[in-house]
């Protein structure tokens, strides 16, 4: 299957992007490619597109990668809407993620779960199954341990050293 992708080249800190065809197995460092189609220099913003060439390789069945894709839009080569190219994480914190599993009918907390009279569980599902995975809970002592007497350990005499006679 052939992708129409970036391969970099340029120095340490300075980027700069070939733009090529070539087969999606391929390496993207340097291997081998079918056609250069244009470059991108992303510190100096400029770009060089051969439109007729890409136009050619997508009526060929070559897919764009998604930050090629948002270029060619950009180009106004091809039309369509953007691609997320990177999704931001979201964190969240102790009320939404609480809020978000009672909207979804799952415990929010170990400490609400177990308010409720329900077993504990993980707020995450093991991998491959749609029900959380139950939680040993660990054994907590109900009273300290009495202190035993420590008996001290017998001693025994202490030798004097003995002296080293002369024969």
């Amino acid at each position: 299957m052939l992708v129409i992708r970036y391969q970099r080249i340029g120095k340490k800190n300075q980027p700069s992007f070939r733009i090529v065809v070539t087969d999606k197995r391929k390496s993207s460092r340097g291997g081998r490619f079918v056609e250069v189609l244009g470059f991108r220099n992303p510190l100096t913003k400029k770009n060089n597109i051969k439109k007729e060439r890409v136009q050619y390789w997508l009526s060929k069945g070559a897919k764009p990668s998604d930050s090629i894709y948002n270029l060619l839009l950009e180009a106004k080569i091809i039309e369509g809407k953007k691609v997320a190219v990177h999704s931001k994480k979201k964190i969240k914190g102790p009320a939404e993620s609480s809020a978000a599993a009672k909207q979804s009918g799952g415990p929010a907390t170990m400490p609400d779960a177990q308010a409720l009279g329900g077993e504990k569980t993980a707020t995450t599902p093991v991998a491959g199954t749609a029900e959380p995975k139950p939680v040993a809970e660990p054994e907590k002592p109900t009273e300290p341990a009495a202190a035993a007497p420590v008996e001290p350990k017998p001693t025994e005499p202490e030798k004097a050293p003995e002296e080293k006679k002369e024969v």
